[in-house]
């Protein structure tokens, strides 16, 4: 009886001890990173690697498929899905995708691989993004459009970029990064280097793309000559072709120099053009706009400049605005649709320095649609100053 006693006291102690202190092992989780490689010149099998956090304890399962983005199923990849088993022991698995290579020249792509219905296992990132980078050169621009002279009588070119190199000339531009709405609720992430703004074959192009990039939606690049150029005065012409689509918010605007010490809207902003992407009118309508203080108020005035058939997204127009200390005048393709009288504000007497950018969603343009195709691009050609 005393035997019995302890034992059944030592098994008290062990149940109480383990359920006070044991825990149920924590599942294992599944990770793969983001990738991108070469689309390539032939078919071929790219081994998508997937890891776990620590050993299988037991046989984990879980269902993939690849989804489209921009990337086209059966031209650019294999649709591929099924089930990956993961034995006790293991760390990793590879899922085989069939990737479509080709020799022609295109817009770099993306398609998703996507993960479901996991069992005995946790998948915190349900999808990974695969970019297929085009290697054939770069996809050939079609320069057809409204194109300025080289000069002008009266005026003398004082500073220009053609855009003819191989990269930004960050000499006279900056990039400006990061998300936080930048004041109008926009959604992209403002990013440096080569992804979103690149120059070649005499064109930079800025690329707005729909990419998750820390916390946001959307990436895109905003350049600025602030503190390297900056101008009063004179002719600008800027020959560029728009993005298109619903959320698109493409911009070739100046502020002025002083906006660290007096802020905006005294520094004043002068739109050279906006388009606020969507259907109908919108995709053929550009805006021509000043902004500055008035007593202490935000002041604006500005006029619009729309095709009669197609979209500016369709060719190569001419952005240009004369300005003195008199007024300022907006031009489509030399083609005058504004006129703001600036002989009484200050704001307009002072050195303005460049931006150039694509905004992706944000107060004015609204949201982005199902209509609306990533990525999207915007192309200039040059920017020219004359005084």
């Amino acid at each position: 009886m005393i035997k019995k006693t302890a034992y059944i006291s030592l098994l008290g102690a062990c149940l109480i001890t383990c359920f006070s202190g044991c825990e149920t092992p924590a599942l294992a989780q599944l990770s793969a990173a983001d990738l991108e490689i070469d689309e390539g010149s032939d078919s071929y099998v790219l081994n998508f690697t997937v890891y776990l956090n620590q050993e299988a304890t037991k046989e984990l399962t879980f269902d993939y498929t690849t989804i489209e983005v921009n990337a086209t199923e059966g031209e650019d990849f294999m649709p591929t899905s099924g089930t990956v088993v993961i034995a006790k022991g293991e760390t990793e698995a590879i899922i085989p995708i069939t990737i479509n290579g080709d020799q022609d020249p295109e817009d770099t792509e993306t398609f998703w691989l996507s993960y479901s219905n996991p069992v005995n296992l946790a998948i915190p990132q349900p999808f990974n993004q695969i970019t297929l980078i085009n290697d054939d050169g770069a996809q050939p621009v079609n320069d057809a459009g409204y194109t300025t002279p080289n000069s002008y009588t009266g005026y003398t070119l004082v500073w220009s970029d053609e855009f003819d190199g191989t990269q930004l000339n960050t000499s006279d531009w900056n990039y400006e990064t990061g998300a936080g709405g930048w004041g109008n609720q926009e959604s992209q992430y403002y990013r440096s280097g080569t992804k979103n703004a690149e120059v070649a074959q005499g064109y930079l192009r800025i690329t707005a793309k729909e990419e998750t990039y820390l916390g946001a939606p959307f990436t895109s690049a905003r350049l600025t000559t602030q503190g390297k150029q900056s101008f009063k005065y004179g002719r600008i012409d800027i020959r560029a072709k728009t993005p298109y689509g619903s959320g698109l918010w493409p911009a070739l605007w100046m502020l002025g120099d002083n906006i660290s010490s007096v802020g905006w809207p005294a520094c004043g902003e002068l739109d050279i053009m906006e388009l606020i992407g969507g259907d109908g009118n919108n995709d053929r309508t550009v805006h021509g706009t000043g902004h500055w203080r008035d007593n202490g108020q935000q002041a604006s005035y500005g006029n619009a400049s729309s095709l009669t058939t197609g979209k500016y997204a369709d060719e190569f127009h001419v952005f240009s605005v004369v300005w003195n200390q008199n007024s300022i005048k907006w031009y489509r393709d030399n083609a005058l649709f504004s006129t703001l009288n600036t002989s009484s504000i200050s704001a307009f007497q002072e050195q303005f320095f460049f931006i150039l950018n694509i905004a992706v969603e944000g107060d004015w343009p609204g949201p982005v649609n199902q209509s609306t195709v990533f990525p999207q691009y915007m192309l200039v050609d040059y920017i020219r100053v004359f005084q």
